[in-house]
C-alpha cells in the first residue's frame, strides 16, 4: 500500500521538518519512505510544501501525484494545494490560520494548532509538531514511539518541547466539517 502525504504551509512554520520526522518514522518502522520539499521565491513567508510517499513495497515513482492526506498551516496552503488531494483523501487545516476550507469530497478536519502551541508553550512555533500529533491521531500511517525517536535525533535542544508538542497533538479536540464534493460542469453526466 502506497500512502502520499502533502504538508503545505508558510516559509518558518516547520512543515518541512513534519514531513522530514514523519518520513524517518516510517523508515523506523520498516516502511519505504521519500520525502521531498519545494520554497516559494522566498523562503520565509511564502509557500512552502513538502511532500512524502509512505509504502510497504518499493516506491516506482518518486513524486506525489495526487496525494491521500493534505495537512496544511495556512491558507495560501489550504487554497492552492487542496486541488490534487483525493475525493476519498484526508484534509488535516490548522482552524487557527484555515478560515475557508476549500469544498471538497475528502473527510476535512480542523484543529487549532497554532492556538494551542501558543497557549501551552507560548509559541506558535511548536504548531507543525501539534500537527504532526493530529496527522497520526486522524490517520495512523506511523507509530508514535517511532516519531519521538525521530524528534530526539532531529530537534537537538528543543526535542523535549517538540515531543511534548507532538503528544498534545496526539489528543487535541478537533471538528470535523462535512463538505460537499464541489463538480465543475464538465463532470456532471447524464
Amino acid at each position: 500500500m502506497r500512502t502520499e502525504i502533502r504538508f503545505g504551509g508558510s516559509g518558518g512554520q516547520g512543515v518541512v521538518l513534519a514531513a522530514h520526522i514523519l518520513g524517518e518514522a516510517a523508515v523506523l518502522d520498516g516502511k519505504n519512505a521519500l520525502q521531498t520539499q519545494s520554497y516559494g521565491a522566498e523562503a520565509r513567508g511564502s509557500l512552502t510544501k513538502s511532500e512524502v510517499i509512505i509504502s510497504e513495497g518499493r516506491i516506482g515513482f518518486p513524486a506525489v501525484r495526487q496525494c491521500d492526506v493534505l495537512v496544511t498551516l495556512s491558507q495560501e496552503a489550504a487554497t492552492g494545494l487542496y486541488r490534487d488531494l483525493r475525493r476519498t483523501g484526508i484534509l488535516l487545516a490548522d482552524s487557527s490560520s484555515v478560515k475557508d476550507v476549500p469544498s471538497t469530497g475528502a473527510e476535512v478536519y480542523r484543529f487549532p494548532v497554532t492556538d494551542a502551541a501558543k497557549r501551552a508553550f507560548g509559541d506558535g512555533f511548536y504548531a507543525n509538531m501539534l500537527m504532526l500529533g493530529t496527522l497520526l491521531q486522524v490517520a495512523g500511517l506511523v507509530s508514535a514511539e517511532s516519531v519521538e525517536l525521530v524528534i530526539k535525533k532531529t530537534t537537538g535542544k528543543a526535542a523535549e518541547t517538540n515531543i511534548r508538542a507532538f503528544r498534545a497533538g496526539l489528543s487535541l479536540e478537533h471538528e470535523r466539517v462535512e463538505r460537499p464534493l464541489k463538480l465543475d460542469e464538465q463532470q456532471i453526466t447524464s
